[in-house]
Order: structure tokens, then sequence, then C-alpha cells
């Protein structure tokens, strides 16, 4: 009897790691997945315990969309227990899993009807990690938590940002990117730089500052990465994310790890070829595996590079040289173009030197140079009369939501230069532009285009 109920359909893998994993982590792969660990559980038969799991545990946390998973460990005597939605879990009813077994904990006790510690972790089942990673992750981080708790509290505390990674909401803002064509003088909108924020955080440093001190950061990107391309679905046009080098090259060394990130990619109805990766100015070690060659494993799906923060003291110039024509476009700081000639000469003459050599480093990689933050109409003509076409500024576009993006997507094209001007160089119509953060919006709405 007692082995029948073990290998029922409740608890599929309670003897068999691999179908526990099977089950509990493949099948909800992209779904938030809590595992809690039991130990030293006396007072109580196990097959008793798992109906009290499946009964009293359950009323703890006033929630239907829920799924399990059980798994002894015999030699230690541990069992462990998986929980994740069945369908998606609302962020603003996110359950707080770690007060609900505190809750179940004392209950037992008070009730004298067990006795137990333990440790709870969370991730998301993520499309890039395996089954075997995730199931490593989530039981070292328990085990980690549970040794905690008997050295701090009863229970682990509640955290907005685990909750939010480890959710299944998907959100993300985008800034186009605007293209100046000099034959038909106009300017127009062919995709953007992606970022986190549009609901539970307004954007990464907001949840950075949220992450507890002992997380894997470079885990945590992953999954921001994850979480982005995801909220992109189906959106048109070139598509550009942040990633450090490091964590780069920390999760993709393994190349079917790139494989996995296309096939996700090709799921949401992506393009590779529509995918950019911005490596952001961060120090990195790669003598264990060159960033030469995870990138290049990109590069072979479709996939490309932009040197992020392009500067006169940029520490990209290595990356720039060792990645070669997988550097398809280059992010030029404004602390190369912003300074003017009758302010500081030496100064300008230096700026018109380096745009000069990116100039030529963008040629020889058949690559493109994109201005950041260009604050005024004067300095957007200056960089067009050196060439540069590309725009990422505050005073073109603000971030927009990514479904706003995609909506909007076939209208943000073909604006005259006439119009532009207009809009950026008139007082009321540039302090309504700084507002609303569109300028074919505004200049739609004032009857330019």
């Amino acid at each position: 009897m007692k082995n029948q109920l073990l290998t029922g359909p409740y608890y599929f893998g309670m003897k068999d790691l691999d179908v526990f994993k099977e089950h509990f982590i493949q099948e909800n792969q992209g779904k938030p997945l809590f595992l809690i660990r039991f130990e030293n559980i006396t007072g109580i038969e196990l097959t008793d315990f798992l109906d009290l799991l499946r009964t009293e545990f359950y009323n703890c946390m006033d929630l239907e969309d829920i799924t399990f998973g059980f798994h002894h460990i015999e030699k230690q005597n541990i069992l462990i227990m998986g929980i994740s939605p069945l369908f998606e879990w609302d962020i603003e009813r996110f359950p707080n899993i770690e007060n609900a077994v505190g809750k179940f904990q004392q209950q037992c006790l008070q009730n004298k009807t067990a006795s137990f510690h333990f440790g709870v972790s969370r991730t998301q089942s993520n499309f890039i990690s395996d089954g075997d990673e995730i199931y490593n992750e989530l039981y070292k981080s328990s085990e980690k938590n549970l040794n905690d708790n008997l050295v701090r509290w009863s229970w682990t505390y509640y955290n907005k940002a685990n909750t939010y990674i480890s959710g299944s909401v998907h959100e993300a803002m985008i800034q186009p990117t605007v293209i100046f064509n000099p034959k038909d003088k106009t300017y127009s909108v062919k995709g953007g730089e992606v970022f986190l924020g549009g609901g539970a955080y307004i954007g990464y440093k907001d949840l950075i500052n949220d992450i507890p001190s002992d997380q894997d950061l470079n885990r945590i990107e992953l999954l921001i990465l994850e979480k982005l391309i995801i909220a992109c679905e189906g959106a048109p046009g070139l598509l550009k994310f942040n990633i450090s080098p490091q964590s780069l090259i920390d999760t993709f060394s393994q190349m079917d790890r790139v494989d996995r990130l296309k096939k996700l990619i090709q799921n949401k109805d992506l393009l590779p070829e529509n995918i950019r990766f911005e490596l952001v100015e961060k120090p990195y070690d790669d003598s264990h595996f060159p960033l030469k060659d995870v990138c290049h494993a990109f590069y072979s799906h479709g996939m490309s590079f932009a040197a992020d923060d392009f500067g006169v003291k940029s520490q990209s110039h290595q990356i720039v040289l060792d990645l070669g024509i997988m550097i398809k476009e280059f992010k030029l700081d404004p602390i190369s173009f912003k300074f003017k000639m009758e302010e500081d000469q030496i100064k300008f003459l230096d700026n018109l030197a380096f745009i000069d050599y990116c100039k030529r480093l963008a040629d020889n990689r058949e690559a493109v140079i994109t201005a950041e933050a260009v604050e005024d109409y004067d300095t957007l003509r200056f960089l067009m009369e050196h060439q540069i076409y590309q725009f990422q500024a505050n005073i073109l576009f603000g971030k927009m939501t990514v479904s706003d993006y995609k909506r909007d997507f076939e209208l943000l094209h073909s604006i005259h230069e006439d119009a532009v001007k207009e809009v950026l160089t008139d007082k009321i119509l540039s302090e309504k532009q700084k507002k609303v953060g569109n300028l074919f919006r505004v200049a739609s709405e004032e009857g330019l285009i």
C-alpha cells in the first residue's frame, strides 16, 4: 500500500529523481518554480506528512492555481516538494510561499502533529538552462536557505525582486532608434533598445537595488534577458538587448545554450538576425573561455553585437578589436560629441578626430554608428554634417512600452526633416515633445505629417 501511494498519480518522481525533474521542471518551462526542502521530519509517518502537505499546507497558501511534485531522498531522509502554477500567477497575487510554509510549520508544532526544518528556493524554469542545471540551482539554494533559517529566523523574508524574477509576468520598454536618410531627407524607426520596466519595476537599477547580496547576478541577468525576449514576442525591427561580457561568457560558454536561446527567439516569432546584443562597458575575465568564441556562436546564428557607451575614454576598444566584423554597431557616448568649438577648441578637435576614427572602424565592419543622448537640434545637425545618421535620444523618442511600439511601428517612418526641425526648434512644440516623448505623434497631432 505504501509503495503504491508513493508512486501514484499525486507523487510522480517520489522514488525517481529523473521523473521528478521531468514533471516538475521540464513540463513547467517558462513558469516560476518553488522547491521546498523538508529535513528532520519527526512525529509523523512520511505518507501522513505528504497528505498534510496536500491538504493543510495547500490551505495555508489560499491559492487554487497550483501543481505539486515530490521527491524523497531516502539516504538523507530529505523530502523535496516542488510547486508551480498550473497556468500563471498574477504579480499582484503572487503567493508568498515562504510565509505559507512558516505558517504550516507553526500549525504542526502547535497541534503536535509534526516537527521539521525547511528551506525554500525559487527560480524561473527558464528556456536556456536545462533541467539538471535548474534542479541543482534549486537544490543548493534550498539547502542554504534552510541553514540560514536555523541561524536567523523561522522562515524566509518576502523579497519583491525574487518574486518578480521567478514570476511569469513579462514586460518591457523600448527606446526607438531613429535613422536619417540623407537622400530623401526623412527620418524613420527601424528598431530600438529594449529595457526592463513598465510595471513591477521602473528599470534595471531599481530592480538591482532589491536583489539580495548573496544572489548570482549573472544568473539574474540571464533571467532578465529571457523575460525581455519573451515580452518582445512578435515585435518588428532590430531589437537590441544589454548584456555584460562576463555574463555572456559565464552563461553561454556551453554552446548548446546558444542553440536554446536561438530556439526561444524563433518560438517568440522573432528573427535571430534582428537580435543584437549591446556589450556593456564592464571588466571581464575570458582566460578560461574566450569572449570571441562565445560571440562567434551567436554570430553564426545570425545575431550581432554592438559596443555600448563607445567614447574617447571607453574601455570597449579591445572588445571591438577582438570581435572584428561581429561588431555591427557603435553606440557613441555623448561625451564624444557634446563639446562645442567655442567652449573648448582642443576638446572639440579631439572629438572630431574620434568621430573620424569611429567612422573608419564602422566602415571596416560594415557597421553603423548610433549617437546616444543627443540633447538639442544643433547637435543633431552637427552629427549629420559629419555623416552620423542614426540616433537614440530623448529629443526624438523616450521609452515606450513594447506593446505600443508593436502597435505603432508601421506609423513610425517617414517623417520629413522639415517637420522634425519645426518640432525641435519651436519653443511650444519642443516643450510638448519633452512631455510626450514621441516626435512622430507630436508632428502628427500638429498636422506636420
